[in-house]
């Protein structure tokens, strides 16, 4: 049986990283993406290529036009049909409103959401060109549905990578290309004595999320056994934004009755 081929970007580290890694562990050869972290790109590699993939680390920034293009090019060299696209990549900067500059405005917009368009178009332009049913996946952020400080760019972008989800599934879906988005909340990318660690007890899964529970779902969202899915957002945040915080506060020692 021919393996399937992925194309992940951002995958030097986290997320990315363990998406790549899992995707290996069920049988798919992987393009690892990354901008600077090249050791991480090849730690993916070899990873990868122990779990019995093959594997190819790719330079690109994907905020960058021509810089996007040489990188499906050079996939193209290591797989020429595509069935996964994972659009990773992304930055997670954070700006007041009103002191955010263009070029902030334009390096968060370019990496967060305009790679995730043009990833996306030049995805399933190589899986139409093969006649592959692929399946396009971009990560998002439960940032769409919260509202947290300092997120005016970061967030936004989010919301229209998954609102272009939705409208590109019907474009997509003559050719049998699914496409989705995947919106992790907390999940555990940091030091262990980063100041975000102290917000655990207000999730109410106690925990972030580790990157492999992530990679696994997407895993599921990618296999056959989601192919009645297109065009939807899967959140994955523990239920960070459930409870409304005051009234979570004041009845933190209210007990409900099982019956």
């Amino acid at each position: 049986m021919e393996k399937k081929a992925a194309l992940v970007t951002g995958a030097s580290h986290g997320i990315g990283k363990a998406i790549a890694i899992a995707l290996a562990k069920n049988g798919y050869d992987v393009g690892v993406n990354y901008c600077r972290n090249e050791a991480g790109a090849k730690d993916t590699c070899a990873q990868i290529e122990s779990a019995g993939g093959r594997a190819i680390a790719i330079q690109a920034d994907v905020g960058n036009m021509e810089s996007l293009k040489n990188m499906f090019q050079t996939f193209a060299k290591f797989a020429p049909s595509l069935d996964l696209m994972v659009n990773n990549a992304g930055v997670s900067e954070f700006y007041p409103l009103l002191e955010a500059t263009e070029e902030q405005w334009q390096h968060v917009t370019n990496t967060d959401w305009k790679s995730v368009y043009f990833g996306t178009q030049m995805a399933a332009k190589n899986m139409v060109a093969h006649k592959k049913a692929g399946v396009i996946i971009n990560i998002t952020s439960n940032h769409v549905d919260g509202c947290f400080p300092l997120a005016t760019i970061y967030a936004p972008t989010k919301a229209a990578s998954t609102k272009f989800a939705e409208n590109a599934a019907v474009e997509l879906a003559p050719y049998g290309i699914r496409i989705l988005s995947l919106a992790p909340g907390y999940t555990n990318v940091w030091a262990d004595d980063h100041p975000i660690q102290e917000v655990k007890d207000r999730i109410l899964s106690k925990r972030f999320a580790a990157p492999e529970e992530i990679a696994e779902i997407l895993v599921f969202l990618a296999s056959e056994k989601c192919s009645y899915m297109t065009g939807t957002r899967v959140t994955v945040d523990g239920g960070a934004l459930l409870p409304v915080v005051p009234e979570n506060a004041m009845d933190a020692e209210f007990v409900p009755p099982l019956s």
